[in-house]
């Protein structure tokens, strides 16, 4: 069955929209208690069921260049700038979506969304390269203590361990529209997005390094990522602003 995704919320004039360019999806296979320790009460992490060692959870690296970053009632701006989300994939009763550990962003807007929303956005200096002509297609990371070498594979693995077939791996860790963080006074944020079905091509990584999860107790220097699924470019809305949680993701 192919995915083809969520429908999209009318956009309104208060959203914001982007253009992601060099994304891709850096996923790591955790313990699922450890990661049961570091989410509030009301969170539990989503389990898969991988062939080699049981039941486990999933964190991403979410890398990518922003381009044309604006809120509809704006034009856009000229921004260009990489951007780190670190995320795992869990569940708040019945609703399936992502918790956010934090956000690194090379631009001096990343003071907006933590002093505006509480959103735990940190300015780092993040360079990103992808060769998408290349043979094999090339993607790399360099950002303080994070950093990814990849290049694709010969050919999409028959099946990514953990999952049921591609509409399951497809709708968890390529389409989660709802995300939930750790606001600076404590209290719980939530918000929503929505962009158009991926098709990422599969790349393996070369090297791999994430400061944020190894110091979460996550992972380990020789840690190796579960997948790295890929995309050129794909189009992002954004339905600001953040809303709290209990009480759902804000109206889109």
């Amino acid at each position: 069955m192919t995915f083809t995704g969520t429908p999209r919320p009318r956009p309104r004039w208060y959203h914001a929209q982007t253009e992601l360019d060099d994304f891709a999806i850096v996923s790591y296979r955790v313990p699922t208690g450890t990661l049961a320790g570091l989410l509030p009460e009301g969170f539990a992490p989503a389990e898969f069921a991988f062939a080699d060692g049981g039941p486990a959870a999933l964190v991403s690296a979410v890398a990518f260049r922003d381009r044309d970053f604006h809120f509809r009632f704006c034009p856009p701006m000229a921004i260009g700038c990489g951007q780190i989300n670190y995320r795992a994939y869990v569940t708040a009763g019945s609703v399936q979506g992502v918790w956010f550990f934090g956000t690194s962003l090379d631009h001096p807007l990343a003071a907006v969304p933590r002093w505006l929303w509480g959103m735990p956005w940190r300015r780092t200096r993040i360079e990103i390269d992808a060769d998408w002509e290349a043979a094999p297609v090339r993607w790399s990371l360099a950002a303080g203590d994070a950093h990814c070498e990849a290049e694709e594979l010969d050919a999409p693995p028959a099946q990514l361990d953990g999952f049921t077939g591609e509409e399951h791996w497809k709708a968890m860790l390529t389409h989660p529209t709802i995300g939930w963080y750790r606001r600076r006074d404590g209290r719980i944020g939530s918000y929503s997005v929505w962009h158009p079905p991926m098709a990422p091509r599969h790349l393996t990584a070369l090297s791999a390094r994430f400061g944020v999860f190894e110091r979460l107790g996550l992972t380990a220097p020789e840690s190796v990522p579960h997948s790295i699924l890929a995309q050129r470019t794909l189009h992002f809305d954004i339905h600001t602003p953040p809303g709290r949680f209990p009480g759902g993701p804000p109206r889109p």
